[in-house]
This record gives C-alpha cells, sequence and structure tokens, in this order.
C-alpha cells in the first residue's frame, strides 16, 4: 500500500431502507495512524455509515476498500482477520468471567483458538502475560480478579477496549465510546483512547463534542446522509454548514 493510500476508503457508498436514503454517495478516506470521528446531529447517517464500513450493514451500491481491497461483499469476522475490529456501543465482555479471562478468552480468539475456553486452565495459562499486560495496559491491573458484572460501567467498557485489543487490530472502530458515562470515566476513556491509538487508526463515532474535540486528527461531519465537511475541529466548527446542522438541535 503507498503512503499516502487512505488505509480505508468508501467510494460512491449509499444505503437506502426502502424509500428512505441513509447514506448517499459517500466518498470517505481514512488515512492510517489518525483517529477519526463520525459527527452529525440526530439522523445524520452516521450510524448507518459506521455499520456499512465495519459491515455490519451491506451497501446498496458503492463500494468499501481495505489497504486496497476491496472488502464490500466480506463478512465482519472476515475483516476482523485483516485487522478492522469493531467495539461495540453495548458493552459485550462475559459478565461471569474475571477481567482477565475476559481478556485471556479474546487472546484465544485471536490465536483461532475459539473453543479453548472450554479446555484445562492448564492449556490456557500461556496466555496469562499478555492477558495481565493488556489489563495494565488499560489500568485495571488492580481488577484482574474481578467479575465483569461487578466492574463499574466505565471499566467495563475498558475491559471490552482490552478485549478489542487482544486481536492486535490495525484500525480499532469504536461505537460511541462515551455512552453513558460520566465525567471522570469520559475523561480516562479519552486518555485511554489517545493511548492505544498510538500506532494504530481509529474511527469512531461519537457524540460528545469535547471528546471529538481534544481526540481527533480529523472530522467527518454529516448531515442527512452525506458529508458536509471535513477537516479538524477547528475548521469544521467554524463551517456554516456545520452551524446550521447544529443550530437548536442536539449534538448527537
Amino acid at each position: 500500500m503507498p503512503d499516502n493510500a487512505p488505509i480505508i476508503e468508501a467510494r460512491e457508498l449509499t444505503r437506502a431502507f426502502g424509500g428512505f436514503v441513509a447514506v448517499n454517495n459517500v466518498n470517505l478516506k481514512i488515512n492510517g495512524g489518525t483517529i477519526h470521528a463520525l459527527i452529525g446531529p440526530n439522523g445524520a447517517g452516521k450510524s448507518t455509515l459506521f455499520n456499512l464500513l465495519t459491515k455490519f450493514l451491506s451497501p446498496s451500491s458503492g463500494r468499501i476498500f481495505f489497504k486496497e481491497q476491496d472488502i464490500t461483499n466480506m463478512a465482519p469476522a472476515e475483516i476482523a482477520r485483516l485487522g478492522l475490529v469493531r467495539s461495540f456501543q453495548i458493552s459485550s465482555v462475559f459478565p461471569h468471567l474475571s477481567a482477565h479471562e475476559n481478556v485471556r478468552v479474546a487472546l484465544q480468539a485471536r490465536d483461532r483458538e475459539t473453543f479453548a475456553f472450554w479446555k484445562s486452565n492448564g492449556h490456557l495459562r500461556r496466555f496469562n502475560d499478555e492477558a495481565t499486560a493488556l489489563l495494565e495496559s488499560i489500568g485495571l491491573a488492580d481488577r484482574a480478579r474481578t467479575r465483569a458484572s461487578e466492574l463499574s460501567y466505565g471499566r467495563k467498557r475498558a475491559l471490552e477496549l482490552a478485549t478489542t485489543l487482544a486481536l492486535d487490530p490495525d484500525v480499532l472502530l469504536l461505537d460511541e465510546p462515551m455512552a453513558g458515562m460520566g465525567t471522570e470515566d469520559i475523561g480516562r476513556t479519552a486518555d485511554l483512547i489517545r493511548n492505544v491509538g498510538q500506532g494504530r487508526t481509529v474511527l469512531m463515532v461519537e457524540h460528545n463534542l469535547g471528546v471529538v474535540a481534544d481526540l481527533s486528527d480529523k472530522i467527518t461531519v454529516l448531515r442527512r446522509g452525506e458529508i458536509i465537511a471535513e477537516g479538524t475541529y477547528s475548521e469544521v466548527s467554524a463551517d456554516d454548514e456545520v452551524r446550521k446542522a447544529y443550530l437548536g438541535g442536539s449534538h448527537g
């Protein structure tokens, strides 16, 4: 892949639901090694676009490329093996396993040992050190033996991020990572995303514009399924079309 080629590219991407066009002829480029945010008012089409890029929806027309490879017709599991891994808006960890066990299960999946979870602890011991290191990297070392169900909401989302990182992705795809968090957890999670984003590409949908301003290298603003602005936060926040889109409305 040439140095100046985008790591993810959408070309003339469209998705219609019956007569409603949620994403309309979108052309988008995500550069490698950047944190890129999708924002827009409610109903702008950002979640639909995110679901298209992460292959949880199929486009009505258009193409999607990863490292110049056409992934339009690939399944989510296939693109995960290529290095695009999505973290969900709703936490998807195993509630009755400890934080350490959750990360260990994810490490097994990375090594194509999906069913090794049911094998003896002795078989799984080789994942222990790496699982511990991942928990340390996200500030959960002191919660290693705590059941996921007993973690606070923010710490549970951090654990989810650790299980995503266990798959060693080139691109982290984050769906509203700050949803439902209090101020303390938002600050902690923003720092975490900034740290784990070093050397990786991050694409996120996020409602919290303060977080977007703080974290993002580039922002794409959607309205009614179309891109109306792109650039840094200072550039898009000064754009007249963006101001109109948000004027009097929600920042969601």
